[in-house]
């Protein structure tokens, strides 16, 4: 079997987080790649992935979420770089500032980093789609791209968003080859593809695919080594993750010739080559080699593993381990150090490795011995047979007590559930005859605007008409005052004038005695004042 995962990744391993932090040596330690530890994204549910696609929604989809309004004249957005070609828009790019660069990348990482977010897993899908169509997109055309153009492209269309940091240091030609699949993905291992110029099916046929640290059935990669989480090919040196290997049901028991006898093992058979390894001999290497480096958490995960993989095991070794393996894990969430736990797994691996000799020196050397220590043997194994069942009698009880206790939980639940159901019925309900209530005050309200309005419309018409008559009255009035005011003034014109007419002809027939210079001054005098109040009128 292949020893633990190798860790010639770890010298680059601190690449792929956004901290500097140094590599430690188990899964929960290392971080996960964002992308891949989640299938990258794309693999949203068959329900999203219909809505997408009776939407159409390439366009008017992005138009109000993605860009969050189109971009302006001088501006680019994330739709224009996923679906423009590539030389306008690298034309564009270079007349952006930094600033606003960083920003597009910026808005892209918030949804690789979207915590599930369904708008945002449905805004990238839409980015992934578009680049995932598009036939232009070729080595020729990519590396005359923008630098942060390609990046953005490399990551919309791998779904990792270390292609958008800043500490990322790959060369231009580096991008174009992931992209087009002639370099791994990985930022940690960047082999060329296919690795070592494997030949196999998956290899060939598998685009993007490395075999030196992605998974043969999930296509997955992560960044955990020394550890029971990978499971690698003896004969063709293929990396799967235990969990896939167990649920593609490509671990179990099997014949094995290791010791010439062919018994029954726990095996594990690799897709790419169809061969076998065995298991329980791979487990003792990775806890020889990785056990004393653990934690406790990570020695509680490794045991986990370790159960999983020998849980259904139809072999007496396995058996025994799957239960030692329990047993510990009990331990250790009961308080035991891990180390104690460490030595302990160890030493019962050494055992089960000499129980192992030393079945195979007693088959090499014949089956015959005395009917004494036959009979011993046998009871060795009626005992043994009878300490396993009161384990698995014990296992049972406690499945059971759990099984009760959730069962337990689920109907407490479940009430508290119904409760909530039939409250919120009520809620509903007293909502309901609110938003009723409101309607029909709203309805009157309207009713009440409505006769408010005629009627202002009535008064509005009203007061035009008497504003109407009112400048007619005043018109009339005005010229009726100007009239009988000029009659007036006319008529005591006349009169001012008879009367000094008559003075005039009164004096005339007092002084025709005086002579005739002193007769001609007041006459002319008077006849000029009756000039002026004849011109006043």
């Amino acid at each position: 079997m292949l020893p633990p995962r190798p860790n010639g990744l770890q010298s680059s391993l601190f690449l792929a987080s956004s901290d500097n932090h140094e590599p430690r040596m188990n899964s929960d330690q290392i971080r996960e790649s964002p992308a891949e530890s989640a299938s990258s994204w794309p693999a949203v549910d068959a329900a999203a992935q219909k809505k997408l696609e009776n939407q159409k929604v390439e366009d008017d989809y992005y138009e109000q979420s993605v860009t969050r309004g189109r971009s302006s004249a001088n501006r680019i957005s994330l739709l224009d770089i996923a679906r423009e070609r590539v030389d306008i828009i690298s034309e564009q790019m270079y007349l952006l500032p930094n600033e606003y660069l960083d920003e597009l990348k910026g808005r892209l990482r918030a949804m690789l980093e979207g915590n599930g977010s369904s708008q945002q897993r449905d805004e990238f899908m839409v980015l992934q789609r578009l680049v995932q169509r598009r036939s232009d997109l070729t080595a020729e055309t990519l590396i005359k791209a923008h630098r942060v153009q390609l990046e953005i492209i490399v990551a919309i269309k791998s779904g990792i968003q270390f292609f958008l940091h800043q500490s990322m240091n790959l060369s231009q030609t580096a991008l174009v080859e992931v992209f087009v699949y002639k370099r791994c993905r990985n930022i940690a291992c960047q082999s060329q593809l296919p690795a070592e110029d494997c030949l196999c099916e998956i290899c060939t046929n598998r685009k993007g695919f490395c075999s030196l640290c992605m998974c043969v059935i999930c296509n997955k990669f992560d960044f955990e080594v020394n550890t029971c989480r990978w499971i690698g090919c003896d004969s063709c040196a293929h990396w799967t993750h235990t969990d896939c290997a167990i649920r593609d049901k490509q671990v179990g028991t099997g014949a094995s010739s290791a010791n010439g006898l062919g018994s029954a093992e726990q095996q594990f058979r690799c897709r790419a080559c169809n061969r076998t390894s065995e298991l329980l001999g791979w487990v003792k290497d990775v806890f020889q080699h990785c056990a004393p480096t653990w934690d406790k958490e990570s020695l509680l995960r490794e045991l986990t593993v370790v159960s999983k993989i020998f849980r259904l095991s139809e072999n007496t070794r396995g058996r025994q381990l799957f239960w030692k393996s329990e047993e510990l894990i009990e331990k250790l969430k009961g308080g035991v150090a891990e180390a104690i736990a460490s030595r302990s797994i160890l030493s019962f691996l050494q055992e089960l490795e000499m129980d192992s000799q030393k079945s195979s020196e007693a088959g090499i050397n014949g089956r015959m011995m005395p009917p004494q220590e036959a009979c011993s043997r046998i009871a060795e194994v009626v005992q043994e047979a009878v300490q396993k069942m009161e384990i698995v009698a014990d296992e049972k009880m406690r499945m059971l007590k759990r099984a009760r206790q959730a069962l337990e939980a689920c109907d407490h639940e479940l009430e508290e559930k119904a409760k909530e159901v039939a409250e919120l019925k009520l809620e509903r309900q007293r909502k309901r005859q609110q938003i009723d209530e409101l309607e029909s005050v709203v309805r009157l309200k309207e009713a009440e605007a409505d006769m408010f309005q005629l009627k202002a419309d009535e008064a509005r018409r009203e007061a035009d008409r008497l504003q109407r008559i009112a400048l007619a009255k005043s018109g009339k009035s005005e010229e009726d005052y100007a009239s009988s005011y000029l009659k007036q003034r006319l008529s005591e014109a006349e009169a001012e004038r008879q009367f000094l007419f008559e003075k005039i002809k009164l004096q005339d027939q007092g002084s025709r005695s005086s002579q005739s210079n002193d007769m001609v001054d007041p006459p002319q005098a008077l006849y000029t004042k009756i000039q002026e109040i004849l011109k006043s009128v």
